[in-house]
């Protein structure tokens, strides 16, 4: 039935909010493009300080998602520490002390690069990918940025005696114990179950809890699962990122600090106090992340050198600077 004027006029369309913009792009001089999003900061006590945009509504993490499931790992029984800890938890850069460790990895648990069920890549780092082709290498799996976390599915899979071919199923028993430490982390249930770039299992949550489940890993105990990793990471950022990385800079130059980034322009940050922020940048644009994270730290109350590193973003014109993306918060 098609519906009167009147019926029309008494039920008026509703219009989603409109998120905020984070960022805008200023070419010389004129604002050419903004990024919109949501973020949220938590201040030392947990309670949200500020929030912009919707930060209760389910997001994917991303790799963002990663310390949650190297403690899923060290639940399981597997022993890890250290550089392979860290690496469990990585977007690594594809360097070749990253490549190397993978493979150690693999050999110690009896498994080889053919096992791994991440897809073939090149190095995430652009400045490695030109070196790495240069050498006349190709796309593998152990040089694609979530193979740490891949090898390590796989031995802890091997330990417990559970099926390896299929351990990306969300039905799988790691699966199903990354879900647990996710919902326990971030204190609230997992929205949604999708499938990361990488092909294994991702959770939906919101950036809030997302926050909340940082400030959990810093502010847990110590040789729980959570503290684990987090000190691993903390104690290893390149590890974590690679050496032209921003959560490796961050995580190097301010004391305790936990910072991972994901893809599609999402970060989550905190500081063993118990601080802790989280954003995502709708379009999921990239260049975006650094001027935003930059600002949201200080606006946090983080005062290092480093910020102004990672809050750089310039545009070229030719070969002359003649902009950049800066944070509009």
């Amino acid at each position: 039935m098609t519906s009167t004027s009147a019926e029309s006029a008494a039920t008026p369309a509703i219009s989603p909010a409109i998120p905020p913009v984070l960022a805008e792009v200023v070419r010389s001089g004129f604002v050419e493009g903004r990024h919109r999003g949501s973020l949220v900061l938590l201040a030392a006590d947990g309670s949200v300080e500020l929030a912009m945009g919707d930060v209760g509504v389910p997001v994917f993490p991303r790799s963002a998602n990663k310390p949650m499931q190297a403690a899923a790992v060290l639940r399981a029984g597997l022993d890890l520490s250290g550089e392979r800890l860290a690496l469990t938890a990585a977007s690594h850069s594809g360097e070749m002390f990253h490549r190397d460790l993978v493979q150690k990895m693999l050999a110690e648990h009896g498994l080889t690069a053919a096992d791994l069920q991440c897809p073939p890549d090149l190095p995430l780092d652009a400045v490695e990918a030109e070196t790495y082709l240069a050498a006349g290498a190709v796309r593998d799996r152990v040089t694609m940025n979530c193979s740490g976390k891949h090898a390590s599915m796989l031995a802890v899979c091997r330990l417990n005696g559970w099926p390896a071919d299929s351990c990306l199923d969300p039905r799988h028993p790691l699966q199903q114990l990354i879900l647990e430490v996710v919902e326990e982390a971030a204190g609230e249930r997992v929205a949604a179950v999708g499938t990361d770039g990488c092909g294994a299992p991702l959770m939906a949550i919101s950036l809030t809890g997302l926050a909340r489940a940082f400030r959990h890993f810093v502010l847990a105990l110590e040789g729980s699962a959570e503290r684990r990793v987090a000190d691993a990471m903390r104690a290893h950022p390149e590890y974590v990122a690679g050496t032209r990385r921003p959560d490796t800079w961050l995580m190097r130059e301010i004391p305790g600090a936990l910072s991972k980034m994901g893809a599609e322009a999402v970060q989550a940050f905190a500081l063993p106090d118990g601080r802790a922020l989280a954003f995502k940048v709708d379009d999921g644009g990239l260049r975006a992340l650094g001027p935003v994270l930059a600002r949201a730290l200080r606006l946090a109350g983080v005062e290092a050198d480093i910020l102004a590193r990672v809050g750089r973003a310039p545009l070229l014109g030719g070969a002359l600077e003649v902009g950049e993306i800066r944070a509009a918060f």
